[in-house]
């Protein structure tokens, strides 16, 4: 651990060590999978990785979701997956990717952001239950787990319906 992390988007060389880490992170295939689908369809709207000595420690990828029925011009986002190297948890390397990708997502015009996740971890970056936005998973879990985050204040104001995430997920 001798270099600064710095955070940057992933570029085509990062491919093969992304899936390795993914694999790592998750001790087994289907996230590392999902990654490759998603960014072979063209729906891996930010992908960044958290990079230390030329080493591949982190990763995050946002694609795009839809929202039903449609009707708000909101080009919302979905995070997922998230991982990082299985020595290097708890660093702060996952909460670095999280608020790097939730600017370049604002960056990119997106005006908010979903997460099916760890409902102690995505609050500190402003996440809350979709519900209170008035959102709903196209997945059935627990109210706390889906989350979601206005990009641009009011973003979400007068959103509601049904979060539908790209077909790749699918077969995760």
């Amino acid at each position: 651990m001798s270099g600064v992390v710095h955070i940057r988007r992933e570029t085509a060389a990062d491919v093969a060590a992304v899936a390795a880490l993914n694999r790592a992170a998750f001790a087994r295939t289907e996230e590392a999978d999902l990654v490759d689908r998603l960014r072979a369809a063209g729906r891996a709207a930010a992908s960044l990785v958290a990079v230390r000595d030329g080493a591949v420690l982190g990763h995050i990828l946002f694609s795009r979701v839809s929202i039903e029925p449609a009707g708000l011009d909101l080009r919302p986002l979905g995070l997922a997956p998230m991982a990082v190297r299985p020595d290097e948890q708890r660093t702060g390397i996952g909460s670095a990717l999280v608020w790097a990708g939730l600017a370049a997502c604002r960056a990119a015009g997106a005006g908010a952001v979903v997460v099916l996740g760890h409902a102690e971890y995505y609050p500190r970056f402003g996440f809350l239950p979709a519900s209170r936005f008035g959102l709903r998973c196209e997945y059935a879990v627990p109210d706390e787990v889906f989350m979601a985050r206005e990009l641009a204040a009011g973003a979400l104001a007068g959103a509601y319906g049904l979060v539908r995430y790209a077909p790749e997920f699918a077969a995760v």
